[in-house]
């Protein structure tokens, strides 16, 4: 399953900004999973989400989709250091990475939701949104392939 034409135009519109911040290129130097980067990491939760909810026509935000899912893991640092950290990175990034969104870009409520809730269940208020669980399902699957190594299409290997 891939985009159409029209898809991948609206996709990428939707992850300019984003892309084109020096902050989240940041995201590109930390990996995440195996040898791939949490931008790379990102990205691909954020094409696989949209993807999904195109592809099954959930009616969903999409824009909100694809922004939130790109600054899940906008962490910015290397989690498999612990130190100077406090708690388990599994269950504290995402309030990181939420509040370091906050700081470089205007978000919405279902953008904070996507962020903020794509652990869950380790993070155990649910989702509010379809749009978060769609993410946080994403978000698994590619971490999944990610750390087997057998790697989303979209990123060549």
């Amino acid at each position: 399953m891939t985009l159409t034409d029209d898809e991948t135009r609206y996709f990428r519109h939707c992850a300019a900004e984003l892309l084109g911040s020096a902050e989240v290129q940041k995201m590109s130097t930390f990996i995440q999973h195996a040898n791939i980067s949490c931008l790379e990491h990102s990205i691909s939760v954020a094409y696989y989400s949209y993807l999904l909810c195109r592809r099954f026509h959930l009616h969903a935000d999409c824009r909100s989709i694809i922004r939130g899912a790109l600054l899940h893991d906008f962490f910015l640092y290397d989690w498999h250091v612990g130190s100077g950290r406090k708690g388990l990175h599994g269950f504290t990034h995402p309030k990181i990475a939420l509040e370091n969104a906050e700081e470089h870009f205007p978000l919405n409520d279902m953008e904070r939701d996507i962020i903020v809730k794509h652990m869950w269940p380790l993070t155990v208020v649910p989702p509010k949104y379809k749009e978060s669980l769609v993410v946080s399902l994403s978000d698994k699957f590619c971490s999944v392939i990610e750390t087997l190594r057998l790697y989303p299409t979209l990123i060549s290997r």
